[in-house]
């Protein structure tokens, strides 16, 4: 009797592990948004200080901004304003998306401000 039954559990682990492995997979796609995600806000802080620092220099901050992340990084804007004695850059960097049909994420935004060098 005993032999039966162990013979319909044949396969059973195959098809629990085939039922989980979507569940898997979007985990690890989860993973690697946030990955991207921190990434991107890092790049838009690099793009803010370079931004900043040529600013400071009177030379313009949008190139900067371009040059300081990688080239696969959107840099959508980095305006730079003067008051007083320090000019502050704001970066505007969009965050891609690994989740097709969905770009819902939007941008990520970092402020630096240098002092002007007279």
């Amino acid at each position: 009797m005993s032999y039966g039954r162990k013979c319909r559990d044949r396969g059973q682990v195959a098809l629990e592990y085939l039922g989980f492995l979507p569940i898997l997979l979007l985990v690890a796609m989860a993973a690697v948004q946030l990955g991207i995600i921190a990434y991107v806000a890092q790049q838009a802080g690099t793009a803010a200080r370079a931004g900043a620092r040529s600013a400071s220099l009177q030379q313009g901050s949008e190139q900067a901004c371009r040059n300081a992340v990688s080239s696969w990084v959107d840099v959508r804007s980095c305006p730079a304003s003067t008051g007083g004695d320090e000019v502050t850059v704001t970066a505007t960097v969009h965050i891609p998306s690994i989740f097709p049909g969905y770009d819902g994420f939007g941008d990520a935004h970092k402020k630096a401000t240098m002092p002007l060098d007279h």
